[in-house]
């Protein structure tokens, strides 16, 4: 018999490739693998007290859903603001990684998925309105015509910190 059977002390599941064989495909040549007392290792607890009782297990939020959670509390025009900052923040990045400054590179792939969040929670905003993907596409393109160019908020405030450096020494020169 042509066949995978899984064996645990509770059930046992067979899979048979043979039945999904017909006269005009090739003969296989699997013949099956058995597969008795498998373990699974147990998860350790996250639950606070010693005892093990489940009533009182505490669940932990990822910080993805936290993350989410935030997004989604924030207005679309605060989204399309924070993703604008980020894009810039992230061409920032790329120049620095070019003159080849001291930078965090986990910091792309971190940019990168919060603007990715963030368009999806817009996306799930056009979907609850009814807006098919067509018009989405049109109005996506008329949005990024209208971004109007600023420096991200990391230049903004190194700009700030040289034009207060610079105050500084004026007034000492003085």
């Amino acid at each position: 018999m042509l066949g995978l059977s899984l064996a645990s002390p509770s059930n046992t599941a067979i899979f048979n490739p043979s039945s999904l064989l017909t006269k005009n495909n090739l003969k296989s040549s699997f013949h099956g693998i058995r597969v008795k007392n498998v373990s699974l290792p147990k998860m350790p607890s996250f639950s606070s007290s010693s005892s093990s009782s489940k009533s009182s297990s505490v669940v932990m939020m990822s910080k993805r859903e936290e993350e989410l959670k935030e997004i989604r509390a924030k207005s679309t025009e605060q989204i399309n603001d924070e993703i604008i900052d980020i894009k810039g923040e992230l061409l920032m990045l790329r120049l620095q990684k070019s003159a080849r400054e001291e930078f965090k590179s986990s910091d792309f792939r971190k940019m990168r998925k919060r603007v990715a969040r963030m368009l999806t929670v817009r996306r799930e905003r056009e979907l609850e309105e009814g807006i098919k993907k067509r018009l989405s596409r049109k109005l996506d393109k008329q949005w990024k015509k209208s971004i109007v160019v600023r420096p991200p908020p990391s230049l903004r405030k190194m700009q700030e910190e040289e034009r207060a450096a610079e105050a500084a020494e004026a007034e000492k020169a003085t």
